[in-house]
């Protein structure tokens, strides 16, 4: 091999050893700092200052009128999720129109600190008037009532959902 061969050799060698190393660097970091951390106490804070959601607050907001004005029947019953076991016991979410979405990501309705639990784990949603449960291909599985689903099942009031340490409940109420 002449000389020149080999010269452009080692430059390309070493230029994708440079590469490589700017790769890593780049992995490393967006590992340790791209993540951007929501505390529970300022996503409450928010949560709090927002009008409500759902299908009469959200409508009424925008339309700019009473919400109260749009309830006919006196004895609507509102549906909650209460986590009654894990690290959030007591913590109660009111469902909406929108789905909630369970899981350790800080972009999750229902944030939920637990080993057992996947980033994106399940998801809690409205279809034709009925509540389900839907596992989100979690690594741990999800159990309702005790028995591991698959998919989206009915999710009715009274039962129980267990995401690794935490257990959810359906509830309604009157409002």
């Amino acid at each position: 091999m002449s000389e020149l061969t080999l010269v452009a050799l080692r430059l390309g060698f070493v230029l994708a050893l440079w590469i490589f190393v700017i790769a890593v660097v780049l992995i490393l970091r967006n590992d340790l700092f791209g993540t951007t951390v929501v505390t529970r106490s300022s996503r409450d804070r928010r949560r709090e200052q927002r009008p409500a959601s759902g299908p009469i607050g959200g409508a009424a907001a925008e339309a700019g009128t009473d919400p109260g004005s749009l309830r006919t029947d006196p004895e609507v019953t509102t549906t909650a999720m209460v986590v009654t076991a894990g690290p959030l016991r007591g913590t109660s979410l009111t469902l909406g129109s929108t789905p909630v979405l369970i899981g350790r990501a800080p972009e999750c309705t229902l944030v939920l600190d637990d080993d057992y639990a996947s980033n994106r784990h399940a998801r809690v949603l409205q279809r034709d008037g009925e509540w389900w449960v839907e596992d989100l291909g979690s690594t741990n599985g999800t159990l309702l009532s005790g028995r591991p689903i698959e998919g989206a099942v009915p999710f009715r009031p009274g039962a129980q959902v267990r995401i690794g340490r935490t257990e959810i409940e359906l509830r309604r109420g009157p409002r």
